[in-house]
């Protein structure tokens, strides 16, 4: 698997190599190739973590790879409010942010 690195991660990584290749042979060769979860599912789960952290701008990234494989929009919505009973209202905040624009973006085609 092969995900383009974004913003300040990709320039992080030109400046790390090391960083680089553990995320490329580790995390996106292996952890996210097991077999006990499909992709999706691993993506709601990095979701799940990422907004319990307030990781606002890399959940913005996975929320819309999620569309792009299969996540529909009413399913972030359900997401949001089930991350926020479980990690607090912060959390599920942070989640509404980072899927506003697809919300906004689903509002505009129509």
């Amino acid at each position: 698997m092969t995900l383009k690195a974004t913003g300040d991660s990709a320039r992080v990584y030109e400046h790390v190599p090391q960083l680089a290749r553990i995320r490329e042979q580790v995390l996106l060769g292996d952890v996210w190739k097991q077999p006990e979860l499909a992709y999706r599912d691993r993506i709601l789960v990095t979701c799940g973590v990422l907004a319990a952290g307030g990781k606002l701008e890399e959940l913005k990234v996975w929320m819309a790879r999620g569309v792009d494989n299969g996540i529909s929009l009413d399913e972030w919505r359900g997401f949001i409010v089930q991350v926020t009973f479980y990690a607090g209202w912060p959390a599920g905040l942070c989640a509404g942010r980072a899927a506003v624009d697809l919300f906004e973006a689903e509002t505009k085609a129509k």
